[in-house]
């Protein structure tokens, strides 16, 4: 009856990174840090999570003579977050029924 969700799309920072990534399909690590208003560890550490989980590719870069940090969502992360967003949703319709 209730589908299993996605422990590393359960995180409330891993899914508010994810959603940002959906929408814009790239963006730097201050943006991120900016929209999510995470601390820059924990964005570090939730982002690698997300990486190893292949959900997203991490480039580092130097623009300006600054680093610069880009990740940009897989097609198995557009997946992963598109299945966790239905199984999210049996939840609230088996709920409402």
């Amino acid at each position: 009856m209730f589908k299993d969700l996605d422990p590393i799309l359960h995180s409330q920072l891993r899914l508010a990174v994810m959603s940002l990534l959906i929408s814009v399909r790239e963006a730097e690590f201050t943006f991120l840090k900016e929209k999510t208003n995470a601390t820059a560890g924990n964005l570090s550490v939730q982002i690698n999570k997300l990486k190893d989980a292949g959900y997203i590719e991490v480039k580092k870069q130097f623009k300006d003579n600054y680093p610069q940090t880009l990740c940009s969502i897989t097609e198995a992360g557009i997946t992963a977050f598109e299945k966790y967003v239905r199984d999210l949703q049996s939840y609230l319709q088996t709920g409402a029924a």
